[in-house]
């Protein structure tokens, strides 16, 4: 065999072991990410309480009225939760309305056009992100 065709042979092994190389990193990255996503996936308001009052349930030893009466308080609990953050909602917008009503006052009418637009790619955000999860 001759040096050059050695030095080719040497590179190509080189060429074939680094694909293969990207390749299985690739494979192993994509599962991993898509397993990790699947995993932390948010539960709904309805399984975090169920959840807790299985755990609750088993480390407490409750009965089955006790456990009854546990779903009870937390579903209410729940609904207090919401209409209270829903009131804070409402309230958040409102100081957000009025803050962009006196900074508009104090801005010139081209101004004016560019806080639109500011505010437009603003409130587009705050949409595309939804809203916070439900507790």
């Amino acid at each position: 065999m001759n040096e050059a065709s050695a030095k080719q042979r040497a590179a190509l092994w080189v060429a074939v072991v680094f694909l293969l190389g990207a390749a299985l990193g690739g494979v192993v990255g994509y599962i991993f990410a898509h397993r990790t996503v699947s995993a932390n996936a948010p539960m709904t308001a309805q399984q975090r309480r169920a959840r807790k009052v299985e755990q609750l349930t088993k480390d407490a030893n409750l009965t089955p009225e006790q456990r009854q009466q546990l779903e009870s308080i937390l579903t209410q609990l729940h609904g207090e939760y919401k209409a209270l953050h829903e009131q804070a909602d409402a309230q958040i917008d409102q100081a957000r309305q009025k803050g962009r009503s006196q900074i508009r006052a104090m801005l010139t009418p081209e101004q004016k056009l560019a806080f639109e637009e500011f505010l437009k790619k603003m409130d587009e955000e705050r949409k595309r992100n939804g809203p916070p999860p439900e507790r």
